[in-house]
């Protein structure tokens, strides 16, 4: 039988550093879904919004939220992936969970945070790039602003799905929608970009634009509206593109400080 991912992206608004608010949103979202789905996928600091206050947020939250997607992905016999705020060592990272089905997680914490924003001076960058091993898939998640650096995304690990989600505003959407095309084009991969819509605290307003590309940078789903997305990832798809076009052998090679 062919390999083939079913992912369900989920793209709505956020309650403003309100985890509590957000995991009953998302479970609702989450038990709500029909069709037969494999991988959820939440926006970037799905329980808080982009809150550049980390301190907002009982620490206690970090285990009820881990806890949750445990919960909710043993319930629903899926894989999650978000990002939100975590406490460590005391340093806050933005960080990405991909929780299996049967409660274990990789994490992703997010390398390149958003000097724009301050989030340098909030969050801990990451060091290590991650791939998660998923029903014959190799996924690399990343996280919003990672979007922007190619070489850090650039497929040396002939991963099959890159992974974006994202707190994405609207004034810069435009380079949202180029860059997850030309980064699905140039990795020879499937790319999933979630991001959020509505207006949060700080005034930012997000109109979505999650969406799915194949390896040729075709786009598989789209919308701007408050709804869940659905995609079907084929490994057979992958394969034939990249026996036929061998782009990747061509590649550069490089070494990333």
């Amino acid at each position: 039988m062919e390999e083939q991912l079913k992912v369900a992206l989920i793209q709505c608004p956020l309650h403003w550093e309100n985890p509590q608010a957000n995991r009953a949103l998302f479970s609702e979202k989450i038990a709500a879904i029909e069709e037969s789905v494999d991988l959820v996928v939440l926006p970037e600091m799905f329980t808080t919004g982009f809150t550049m206050k980390p301190e907002n947020i009982a620490l206690e939250e970090d285990s009820k939220t881990l806890q949750w997607l445990q919960e909710t992905t043993q319930q629903h016999n899926i894989a999650i992936a978000g990002s939100v705020v975590f406490c460590e060592d005391e340093n806050f990272y933005n960080r990405l969970f991909f929780v299996h089905p049967d409660g274990q997680y990789n994490t992703y914490d997010k390398r390149h945070t958003f000097t724009l924003a301050g989030e340098h001076e909030v969050y801990t960058a990451g060091t290590e790039k991650v791939v998660v091993d998923y029903k014959g898939f190799k996924i690399c998640p990343l996280i919003c602003y990672d979007l922007r650096f190619p070489v850090w995304a650039r497929n040396i690990e002939d991963y099959d799905v890159l992974l974006y989600v994202a707190n994405w505003p609207k004034p810069r959407v435009n380079a949202w929608d180029a860059l997850l095309k030309a980064r699905a084009i140039e990795n020879m991969v499937y790319v999933i970009g979630v991001n959020r819509i509505g207006q949060d605290a700080s005034g930012y307003e997000y109109v979505g634009h999650s969406a799915v590309y194949d390896v040729l940078g075709e786009q598989l789903a789209f919308s701007c509206k408050d709804a869940v997305l659905h995609a079907s990832l084929s490994k057979a798809h992958i394969i034939s593109v990249r026996d036929k076009l061998k782009f990747l052998e061509d590649r550069d090679n490089f070494t990333l400080q």
